[in-house]
């Protein structure tokens, strides 16, 4: 992971077909070259031009806003009077989604193995980002994203919804703790995984839980890319992969969308 802007590596975005239009991008790393989370390894300065970049390259001339994130199911409403807080590492508002109907503004979320969730209402003109790691989503941030989308308009037969690139079912292991956060609903998200330690383990789908929890939600519009964070290695951060490696920290990429100027 370079500590320096790398103007001469490309980004590597993923893009959704559910979002048509809708100007986002699911960032990736380049190999390590780009480093988008405060949190993560590098300068401060290089992070903050990185992002700036990534709002250029998803809206020119607009800002981005990207909250400190908690694993909460907290979202923020970025109305057109509302004014944005400065994209540095501290100071930045406190929550894990982000709704707006400004023209002027990149929504942005972090992550590495939490599942980022694109939204867009294009009838109404709103869309939202939200930070869906399993706390999250069992808790309802989705549920909430779509709901302080309603506020400014949108209707939630009208949302499409776009998971982008987080950990899969076969790289996620988890134990009877982890299971038991969850109800017999959620059972078909769970594989049987084999045993370590002497004690059972599962496979976790989050993507599909994701998924199961917009479906829920009345969400009939949803498109999963199934990027693996864990597994490719050369596109995306883990944080489970550098856990697993002992490494002393760990990136993030970032997600990010906003709304199509008028007349495009």
């Amino acid at each position: 992971m370079v500590d320096a802007p790398a103007p001469d590596v490309p980004f590597d975005i993923a893009r959704a077909n559910v979002l048509e239009d809708v100007p986002h991008g699911f960032f990736g790393t380049a190999d390590g070259a780009h480093q988008f989370g405060y949190g993560g390894p590098g300068y401060e300065d290089a992070i903050r031009l990185f992002r700036s970049q990534v709002a250029s390259a998803i809206l020119p001339g607009a800002r981005l806003a990207a909250p400190h994130q908690v694993h909460s199911t907290d979202v923020i409403t970025l109305s057109k009077q509302d004014k944005l807080w400065p994209d540095a590492a501290e100071g930045r508002g406190v929550a894990d989604a982000l709704v707006t109907n400004r023209p002027d503004v990149v929504l942005g979320i972090v992550t590495a193995d939490c599942g980022p969730v694109l939204f867009a209402d294009t009838n109404a003109g709103v869309v939202g980002a939200a930070h869906a790691g399993w706390r999250g989503a069992v808790g309802g941030v989705l549920e909430n994203t779509v709901e302080a989308m309603e506020t400014l308009g949108a209707r939630r037969a009208n949302i499409s919804a776009a998971l982008g690139p987080m950990i899969a079912q076969p790289s996620y292991e988890v134990d009877a703790a982890f299971c038991a956060n969850f109800t017999d609903a959620d059972e078909a998200h769970f594989a049987m995984a084999p045993m370590r330690e002497g004690k059972a383990r599962w496979h976790f789908d989050l993507p599909g839980y994701i998924a199961a929890r917009l479906e829920l939600a009345g969400i009939i519009r949803i498109e999963s890319l199934m990027h693996d964070t864990f597994a490719q290695e050369n596109r995306y951060y883990s944080f489970r992969r550098a856990t697993q490696r002992a490494e002393p920290s760990y990136g993030r990429q970032i997600s990010a969308i906003a709304l199509a100027p008028k007349g495009s």
